[in-house]
Parts: structure tokens; sequence; C-alpha cells
């Protein structure tokens, strides 16, 4: 008598014990096991197919802002070169040729400049005359008014930037208020 003879079916492993098993029982089992393994494997699935879409929008995210720091300080320039032409005496028709050729050069200048910005995804917005709102201006100050509903923007002291849909800069304005009861 060999070793394994005198060894229970428990005792020999699981090779012993499935060849025991009924085969309505092994099937069964069998099949619990593909199922466990299909259900691993769609998850598997659907887990690579969420990593992919999410890799995806990150890339794309990097792509759209990675310039924002840049964007931020070239608004800046934008905002100054804008700060300096409405500096410039209102024109008259009798003002020097130089003053008026130098006028029209910075305003080029300007256009050009944001063409440029534009071109790149970075835009600006007037918020004179639209309803405040917080997430796109900074209330700098408030100003009773009986001619514009409270909340109104009144004055836009800076314009609202964006680089493609994101806020970059936040307007400063004067947002209207209801007239003091008296």
């Amino acid at each position: 008598m060999t070793e394994n003879e005198n060894m229970t079916p428990e005792d020999q492993g699981p090779q012993a014990e499935t060849l025991l098993e009924a085969p309505d029982e092994r099937i069964f089992r069998l099949e619990r096991e593909l199922q466990e393994m299909r259900d691993k494997w769609l998850r598997a699935e659907a887990e690579m197919a969420n990593l992919r879409a999410r890799t995806k929008r990150e890339v794309e995210d990097a792509r759209l802002y990675a310039v924002q720091k840049f964007a931020k300080d070239v608004v800046e320039a934008a905002e100054n070169l804008k700060r300096g032409i409405d500096s410039l005496p209102t024109a008259t028709p009798d003002e020097p040729e130089l003053v008026a050729k130098l006028r029209q050069g910075f305003e080029g200048t300007e256009r050009s400049f944001i063409g440029v910005l534009e071109r790149n995804g970075i835009t600006r917005t007037d918020p004179t005359g639209a309803a405040f709102d917080a997430n796109l201006h900074q209330a700098m100050a408030e100003q009773e008014s009986s001619e514009h509903p409270a909340g109104t923007v009144l004055q836009a002291w800076s314009q609202t930037w964006q680089l493609n849909g994101r806020l970059l800069r936040p307007a400063m304005v004067v947002v209207s208020k209801a007239p003091a009861q008296g």
C-alpha cells in the first residue's frame, strides 16, 4: 500500500476533491468562478475606460490652461496699454498732428494686441450694464442709483479677462444699490 492510498480525499488536496465532486456540482462551481472572473474583467475594463477618459481630460486641460500664468501677465500689459490710451487728451479737430498720429498708433497697437490674445483664447468682457456676478466681478464700491436695479454694474474700472472660458482676472466694478429711503 502506498502512502496516497492510506490518505483520505481531504488529505490528498484540492485535485482529489475535484475528482470526487459530482459533475453537476463541479459545473455549478466552474460557472460561478467564470461569472466572478467575468465580473472582475468587466470592472477592470470599466476602470480602464474611466482612467483613459480622465487622462484625456487632464491632457486637454493642461493644453488649454498651461499658459495661465503667462496669460495673466499679458493681460496686465493689455490693461496698462488701455490705461495709457485712456490717459491721452480727448481728440480735438485742432490738436497737433503728432498727437493724433500717436493716438492712432497706440489704438492700432491695442487692436492688434487684443486680436493676438483672442486668437489664443484670451478674451475680455466689459461688464458695464450687466448684473453683478461674483464669479466674474469684484465689487470695489457701491453707488446709489434710482435709474438702475440694485446689483447692476454701473462702471467697470477694469475688464473681465478669461482664458478659454476660465477666469483669469475679475473685473473691478462699481455696483448699484437702491437709494436710501428717507
